[in-house]
């Protein structure tokens, strides 16, 4: 399985919507996954990317599951490209409906999820995180930490 993806990079998109995956994130592809990558829908209005290691087995698990853990499959191969092969430069290209839906234009965040990648319109993350850093106040203390 690939390893896992932390961290946040600031990116743009070119012209022909291709982005960069950063070095990185690339030198954690499995090399079960041969630097390819599923691109779907993501889970707050962004761009799920996953190595096809990683895809296969969040398929597999979402087989398994309930009538939700199905829906989210069906939801995810509805919007999914087909297996896209990564340049050795790390560059892979989004399709327009993806970069529609997650409202990106010129420039991207991209932000590790552990098994797999997003990516997100610089905006709406900035919100996303103002959020989390509001809930995460509220929720932990210095004591959670120890």
């Amino acid at each position: 399985m690939s390893g896992e993806f932390l961290g946040t990079y600031l990116n743009s998109v070119n012209k022909q919507k291709w982005i960069t995956i950063p070095a990185n994130f690339k030198k954690k592809f499995n090399t079960s996954a041969k630097l390819t990558v599923i691109i779907t829908i993501g889970p707050e209005n962004n761009i799920a990317i996953y190595p096809l290691d990683n895809w296969k087995d969040k398929i597999e698990t979402l087989k398994k599951g309930a009538t939700r853990e199905k829906e989210l499959l069906l939801n995810l191969r509805t919007f999914a490209s087909s297996e896209q092969k990564m340049e050795t430069n790390g560059r892979i290209k989004i399709n327009d409906e993806l970069l529609e839906i997650a409202n990106i234009d010129k420039t991207v965040i991209i932000k590790g999820e552990g098994n797999f990648i997003t990516v997100w319109n610089p905006d709406r993350y900035k919100e996303f995180r103002k959020k989390k850093l509001e809930d995460h106040r509220k929720t932990f203390n210095s004591l959670d930490y120890q």
